[in-house]
């Protein structure tokens, strides 16, 4: 099978495209036929070595992927041949990844696609929506009637997040580009405030009087002191984006108002809470309220072009999705 692969970590010229044997499905796998692979951000660096986690060399690269399935190995009864599924966790913690002809799957981290859908549509939403599912139903505990700040709303998990908030009952304020506010106001933020404005930071002030019950950053700046400002007593912070910040934390407002803050990657969910994200998800997809923005389609021969756009910020707002058949 053609494969976008390493041999070693390091820079994005490290990935060859070239043949691989297809791999066989053990016990519990399925052997999936891909059809679509998103690149995601954590995609560049699990393969550069800045997320350590151990990879089977040669390895292929890649996290999400929309297929088919073609063959079983011993002990699954939970899909059929025939079946288009979907996956979020391949190629971390000893896992091979999706960026191939065939990738094996185990049964528990594939989920069925909702009729329909468009593999490529698909596979760009899954891993922000699983994402912010996560981050807010698992990491954060939020509630209905809570307050939720989303940081970057005009992102991949930055929609999502505001989609998932907003049907889970919370009030939604949001920051994103001054381009981009009304988009996030069609999503269902209540306010939503440009990043760049001087008085941003008492825009915020006035749209949340009692405070924030959770503060999602998808963007990465991490103006902690700014987000200590607008908690609420007991409030929740998620880190989950920029892997290289290094802000400044404000203590005294951290402990005098009981405020937690929370490091989160999906990469460590366990099984269970992925499978609950994936229900989520699907759900959402096939109600139409998962849009994934623009796409941009390459052949999976672009893996390493692709890989070093996105280190260089060349598309922000774009998502990068591989499709095997057009090589």
């Amino acid at each position: 099978m053609r494969a976008a692969f390493i041999e070693r970590r390091g820079p994005a010229d490290e990935i060859r495209y070239g043949d691989l044997p297809v791999p066989e499905p053990g016990p519990g796998d399925l052997l999936v036929r891909v059809e679509a692979v998103a690149v995601n951000p954590v995609d560049t660096i699990v393969r550069s070595g800045a997320f350590p986690t151990p990879l089977p060399f040669p390895f292929v690269v890649g996290r999400d992927m929309v297929g088919t399935v073609v063959a079983s190995g011993p002990g699954v009864s939970s899909f059929r041949i025939g079946d288009r599924v979907w996956s979020n966790s391949l190629g971390h913690d000893g896992r091979q990844g999706a960026a191939a002809e065939y990738a094996v799957v185990g049964a528990d981290r594939l989920y069925r696609a909702p009729a329909g859908v468009d593999p490529v549509a698909l596979v760009a939403v899954v891993h922000p929506a699983a994402t912010a599912y996560l981050a807010l139903h698992v990491h954060s505990d939020m509630r209905s009637g809570d307050t939720v700040l989303v940081a970057g709303a005009a992102g991949h998990v930055g929609r999502a997040a505001t989609v998932l908030a907003v049907r889970a009952g919370a009030r939604v304020v949001a920051t994103a580009g001054g381009g981009d506010v009304d988009a996030c106001r069609e999503l269902g933020a209540d306010v939503v405030a440009d990043y760049r404005a001087p008085d941003v930071a008492r825009t915020l002030a006035e749209a949340v009087p009692d405070g924030v019950d959770v503060h999602l950053d998808t963007s990465g700046r991490h103006d902690l002191a700014m987000a200590l400002a607008l908690m609420a007593c007991r409030g929740r912070i998620v880190a989950m984006a920029g892997i290289d910040a290094r802000p400044v934390l404000p203590v005294g407002p951290l402990y005098t108002r009981d405020i937690r803050i929370v490091g989160f990657a999906i990469s460590n969910a366990s099984v269970s809470d992925l499978a609950a994200a994936a229900r989520r998800v699907n759900q959402l997809v096939a109600d139409g309220l998962l849009d994934p923005g623009p796409v941009e389609v390459l052949p999976l021969s672009d893996a390493a072009t692709a890989h070093l756009r996105v280190e260089r910020g060349e598309v922000r707002g774009v998502r990068l999705v591989l499709v095997p058949s057009l090589d």
